[in-house]
């Protein structure tokens, strides 16, 4: 019932995927591009595409491992989500995915609409960069709260619509029963929105950066980048799975939120190597588009991380009775996004 209060994320994510392969053609038949690229160096078009090859498949089976590593610890007793270990652990991976959206995509964003290759107004005259993710992260939240509100008042005409017996003892009994029975219904509709919008964030800067590396004629840059985005997808990987196994899926959503976390930076690199020759990533409309989306991307990362997973947690009665859990729990956070910003050396 609860996943009825929000639209399919698969349905969401393959309209993404189709816009951006059918876009990215077009971005290259602009006759204004930026040559600051050096054609010199280490540029061999056979060496990098067996690196983009070994690429594809480290990063899909990193990325299965860690998306996947969170939902077989049900067989754990230790790491149950009830547990204080889980809590660390999840503390850690949202440390990770705080440091994705600060250090890595927000960067990222800025690198492209500050670029050298675009004109000086309006790009250079505005921070673009910040004022698109202050944008993202509003429309998170506002989707946040739709979700919960209508989810509320669809469950409050539905109580209303109720008979209930006329004994008095019944029915406080029953109401009680409801009135639980709803708190654990909202507070697993708030883990399935967190997860499906954690996902949208993760799998649009996923293919972005897929696409980069795919373009990309330099073995000397996809060498180091390829480990880097192996231990970035592992630990990104963890606490979007962390998310999944509190929202509780069957296993069909399960798989999917797998399977599009998963393959969808491999899906980048393939569409990068098939546009290779006709899409330049440093013409004007490339930098712009690819700019926005990770602005976007970061705004909605930075937003789930601040508010829907740490100050969540770290707000809620299990750390708030425990100092000590609440130490260690900071102590994850910060190993989870200090080694994060150290990823963001190479990638």
């Amino acid at each position: 019932m609860a996943a009825a209060a929000f639209p399919k994320l698969e349905t969401l994510i393959t309209l993404l995927l189709l816009i951006i392969s059918f876009a990215f053609p077009a971005l290259a038949q602009e006759q204004e591009q930026c040559r600051s690229e050096s054609t010199g160096g280490c540029h061999d078009r056979a060496a990098a595409l067996k690196f983009k090859i070994i690429a594809v498949c480290s990063i899909l089976v990193t990325s299965m491992i860690g998306v996947c590593l969170p939902l077989f610890t049900r067989a754990v007793p230790a790491l149950q989500p009830d547990k204080d270990l889980f809590v660390i652990v999840k503390s850690f991976a949202s440390g990770v995915i705080l440091a994705t959206g600060y250090m890595h995509v927000l960067p990222d964003s800025f690198d492209d609409l500050r670029s050298p290759c675009l004109p000086d107004h309006p790009w250079k005259e505005f921070p673009f960069t910040t004022f698109i993710a202050m944008l993202s992260a509003v429309v998170t939240l506002m989707v946040d709260s739709f979700a919960m509100s209508y989810y509320k008042r669809y469950c409050s005409k539905i109580a209303g619509q109720k008979t209930y017996s006329n004994s008095p003892s019944v029915e406080m009994g029953h109401a009680k029963n409801e009135q639980g029975h709803d708190e654990m219904n909202t507070q697993l509709l708030r883990h399935r929105v967190v997860a499906q919008v954690l996902e949208l964030g993760i799998v649009v800067h996923s293919v972005v950066i897929g696409m980069a590396m795919g373009a990309s004629d330099n073995p000397c840059t996809i060498r180091p980048l390829i480990a880097a985005l192996c231990f970035h997808q592992l630990f990104e990987g963890m606490g979007l799975g962390g998310c999944i196994l509190q929202a509780e899926y069957g296993r069909k959503m399960k798989g999917l939120l797998v399977f599009f976390f998963s393959a969808t930076t491999p899906l980048g690199i393939v569409l990068g190597i098939g546009l290779s020759n006709v899409y330049s990533p440093t013409s004007r409309t490339a930098l712009i588009v690819v700019g926005i989306l990770n602005a976007s991307s970061a705004g909605l990362l930075n937003y789930m991380a601040l508010v829907d997973l740490l100050a969540s947690d770290f707000m809620g009665p299990k750390l708030q009775e425990s100092a000590r859990l609440q130490a260690w729990s900071y102590l994850a956070v910060l190993l989870g996004a200090g080694g994060m910003s150290v990823m963001a050396i190479w990638a």
